[in-house]
């Protein structure tokens, strides 16, 4: 496994920027690095040239030096100066061992690129990567695949090879683009095919338990891991609760400062979540911050068009709530209520717990949208 440090600025709250960086520790995991040291700094923005400060971008860099550090990880975007700057002051002329600098957005399209499965999760991955390095490319970045003795030319044919390499990549997303507006008319043609049954979407922040109760509602065997985008690919399952048949689909897990990117990239897959009659919207209770969490996947739904959608929120993994069995859930329910959730219900998808409710509840609501929706419906 490669080592890296990582870097961040401090929030008014000492726990919030705790709990940030141990999110991006847990980002580089997934992506096979471990984390050796933390930098934190207190800055009103981010330095325009080097993110930190000078004196606290030449500590990382003694720390990086003494302990051959293999990467620095920035838990926020960074510019194309900053990050060829960043690089120029970390890997000076000489040192054999040169430092890759990721920034957050640069580090999720990583652990994607290791994840997808589908030609379609593949070619929006790869058309965000693109889109993420066209105004990077002066850094020759080894996603390229290819070497060419160095981090970077200045002049000459350098200059000239850097704009062959733009070319290439603008050919390359107008390709992707066309490849996946096919597949995204083929997924079209595919949904209106299945118009008369009520659709329910998982969705969540990442690393919830959304495959795991997948796998219990639909009794199928999605892959689910203790890993963050554990799903990448939207898998489609169909489930019959009772008497009524509905299709149930797992989604991306959401995260806060999601690139850009990689969500309009990934429009044609996260369409399963815009077109769903119901979300089953999953939250990790036991996490200390899982209303911050929640209020991310609600703003990210609200960006999507998805907002208004009806929505059961699934408090899971109860079981792994300190002296649960004292939290005064009627308490949580209510302030979930009161901040626009009708429905809520704990569960714990691991140990199987409170699932006859959470199915009579997710019967309910299905039954409820069939006979608005598709009165003309007959089950079978």
């Amino acid at each position: 496994m490669t080592t890296a440090v990582l870097v961040a600025l401090a929030d008014k709250d000492p726990e919030i920027t705790r709990e940030h960086l141990d999110e991006l520790a847990f980002l580089a995991e997934t992506a096979g690095i471990e984390s050796l040291h933390r930098f934190i700094q207190k800055l009103p923005q981010p330095d325009v040239r080097t993110f930190v400060g000078k004196g606290k971008l030449e500590e990382i860099k003694e720390f990086v030096v003494a302990n051959q550090v293999a990467n620095i990880i920035f838990d926020d975007d960074l510019s194309p100066s900053q990050l060829r700057n960043i690089e120029k002051e970390v890997n000076t002329p000489g040192r054999e061992m040169k430092t890759r600098v990721y920034d957050r957005s640069l580090l999720i399209l990583d652990i994607f690129s290791m994840r997808a499965q589908t030609a379609q999760a593949r070619a929006q991955v790869e058309l965000a990567m693109n889109q993420y390095l066209l105004p990077r490319l002066t850094r020759m970045w080894t996603h390229l695949e290819r070497q060419r003795g160095g981090t970077g030319t200045r002049g000459g044919a350098g200059e000239r090879e850097i704009e062959t390499d733009r070319r290439n990549i603008r050919y390359r997303i107008s390709l992707l683009k066309d490849e996946l507006e096919k597949i995204d008319k083929q997924r079209k043609t595919q949904r209106k095919s299945r118009s008369n049954v009520v659709r329910v979407a998982l969705v969540g922040y990442t690393n919830v338990g959304k495959s795991t109760l997948m796998n219990l509602l639909s009794k199928s065997d999605v892959k689910a891991e203790n890993k963050l985008f554990a799903t990448v690919d939207a898998t489609v399952r169909k489930v019959v609760l009772g008497d009524i048949p509905f299709l149930l689909s797992d989604t991306v897990g959401f995260i806060r400062k999601l690139p850009h990117h990689l969500i309009e990239s990934f429009k044609s897959t996260l369409d399963e979540v815009r077109e769903a009659d119901i979300l089953l919207h999953v939250v990790d209770v036991a996490h200390p911050y899982h209303d911050n969490q929640v209020e991310v996947v609600k703003n990210t739904l609200a960006d999507l068009g998805a907002g208004d959608i009806t929505t059961i929120l699934v408090l899971n993994k109860l079981d792994l709530l300190q002296e649960f069995e004292s939290i005064n859930k009627d308490e949580l329910k209510g302030y979930y209520r009161q901040h626009g959730f009708e429905h809520v219900v704990f569960i714990s998808a691991e140990k199987k717990l409170n699932l006859d409710e959470l199915r009579a509840l997710v019967f309910e609501t299905v039954k409820k949208k069939h006979l608005a929706i598709y009165p003309n419906y007959v089950s079978v």
